[in-house]
C-alpha cells in the first residue's frame, strides 16, 4: 500500500519526523492544524503526490521544488504573504489551491505550469492577473474569486477547456467579447459582485453552461442573447437595476430556477410561460403590478416569491399550476379575498399573505 501521512485536524503545531522512510511518502494530509512553518525536508520527498495543508497558519514554505512527482498541492486559507515560487519548478502538478491567504501578486512566470488543470487563487489580495496565467490553455477550473481585480484581458478566450470560472467578488466592470469563446464552460460562471452596467452578447454562445451567476451587480439590461444560453439550470440575477428580461428567456428550456429578486421589474415577458421546467422563480422586491397569462405553462413550478411587489389582484390561472407548493405574496396590498387563494390552500399549498 501507499505510505501516507495523515492528520488532519489532530491540533499540531509542528511536524514531527513521521516513522520509517519519508522519501516513501505518497500523500501528506496535515490540513486544519496550527502549523506556523514546515521544515526543510517536506519540500524533499521525491514520490509526494499530494500536499494537503489547507486551514493552517503557514506564513512562508520551505524549497518545494524536490517534491518532483507532485500533482495536488492544498494550502486554502493560510497566512502566505507571497506566492511560493519553488511551486513553479514541479513538472507534474495539476491542481493548486491558495484560495484565502494573502498573496498580493502572482509569478509573471506562471505560465510555466503547463500541466494545470485547477487553480484557485481566490481570497486574496490581486489586483492583476500576469499575462502568462492565460496561457495555461490546460485549466478546467479557474477561480480568482474574492480579490481586487478591474480587468481582464481579452487573451481569456484562449482557455476553451475550462469547465468553471470565478470572477465573482473583484472590481470588473466589463468582461470582454472574448468570454464567448470559452465553449468549454459547463458547470459554473460566476461574475456576481462587481461594477457591470451591461455583459456582452457574446455570452449566448455559452450553450453548455448550466449554471450563471450575475447577481449584485448594476445591469439595467440584459442582451436578447441570453436566449442562447439553453444548456442553463440555474440563472440568478439579482441585486440589479434591471427593469425587464428579455422575451428570448423563454428559450431557456431546461431552468430549473430563475432568482430575480431586488431588481426594478414591472412585469414579466409571455414567453416566460415556456419554461416548463422551472421550479423556482424569485421575484421578491419588484415593482411587478400584473403577471401574465402565460405563466400557466409553468407546470413544474412549485416556489413562487412575490413578495413586496405592486399587486393589486392575483391571476385566477394560479390555482392551475399542478405542483405550486409555496406561494408568497406578502408585503403587496391585494384588493378583496381572492379565491383562488383559497383553492390553492385547500389542495396543500402554503399561501402567505
Amino acid at each position: 500500500m501507499p505510505y501516507e501521512l495523515n492528520a488532519p485536524g489532530a491540533g499540531l503545531t509542528e511536524l514531527p519526523l513521521p516513522t520509517g522512510d519519508p522519501a516513501r511518502l505518497r500523500r501528506v494530509d496535515l490540513a486544519w492544524n496550527e502549523l506556523t512553518e514546515l521544515p526543510p525536508w517536506v519540500g524533499r520527498l521525491p514520490r509526494l503526490e499530494d500536499l494537503r495543508l489547507d486551514g493552517n497558519r503557514l506564513r512562508d514554505l520551505p524549497d518545494l521544488s524536490g517534491l518532483t512527482a507532485l500533482r495536488a498541492l492544498h494550502l486554502d486559507g493560510n497566512a502566505l504573504t507571497r506566492f511560493p515560487r519553488s511551486v513553479l519548478d514541479l513538472p507534474e502538478l495539476r491542481t493548486l489551491f491558495l484560495y484565502g491567504n494573502a498573496i498580493g501578486e502572482l509569478p509573471e512566470d506562471i505560465g510555466r505550469l503547463r500541466g494545470l488543470r485547477e487553480l484557485a487563487v481566490g481570497g486574496n489580495a490581486l489586483t492583476t492577473v500576469p499575462d502568462s496565467l492565460w496561457r495555461l490553455t490546460g485549466l478546467v477550473s479557474l477561480n480568482l474569486a474574492e480579490n481586487e481585480i478591474t480587468e481582464v484581458p481579452a487573451a481569456m478566450g484562449e482557455l476553451t477547456g475550462l469547465r468553471m470560472l470565478d470572477l465573482g467578488h473583484n472590481r470588473l466592470t466589463s468582461v470582454p467579447e472574448a468570454i464567448g469563446d470559452l465553449h468549454g464552460l459547463t458547470d459554473y460562471l460566476y461574475l456576481s459582485d462587481n461594477l457591470f452596467t451591461s455583459v456582452p452578447a457574446s455570452l449566448g454562445r455559452l450553450t453548455r453552461l448550466t449554471y450563471l451567476n450575475l447577481t449584485d451587480n448594476r445591469l439595467t439590461e440584459l442582451p436578447d442573447a441570453l436566449g442562447g444560453l439553453v444548456a442553463l439550470r440555474e440563472l440568478r440575477l439579482y441585486g440589479n437595476r434591471l427593469r425587464e428580461i428579455p422575451e428570448t428567456i423563454g428559450r431557456l428550456g431546461e431552468l430549473r430556477e430563475l432568482h430575480l429578486m431586488n431588481n426594478a421589474l414591472i412585469g414579466l415577458p409571455a414567453s416566460i410561460g415556456g419554461l416548463s421546467r422551472l421550479r423556482q422563480l424569485d421575484l421578491r422586491n419588484n415593482a411587478i403590478v400584473s403577471l401574465p397569462g402565460s405563466i400557466a405553462g409553468l407546470s413544474s413550478l412549485t416556489h413562487l416569491d412575490l413578495r413586496n411587489n405592486r399587486l393589486r389582484e392575483v391571476p385566477d390561472i394560479l390555482g392551475d399550476l399542478p405542483t405550486l407548493e409555496k406561494l408568497d405574496l406578502r408585503w403587496n396590498k391585494l384588493d378583496g379575498d381572492p379565491e383562488v387563494l383559497h383553492r390553492l390552500s385547500l389542495r396543500g399549498c402554503v399561501v402567505l399573505r
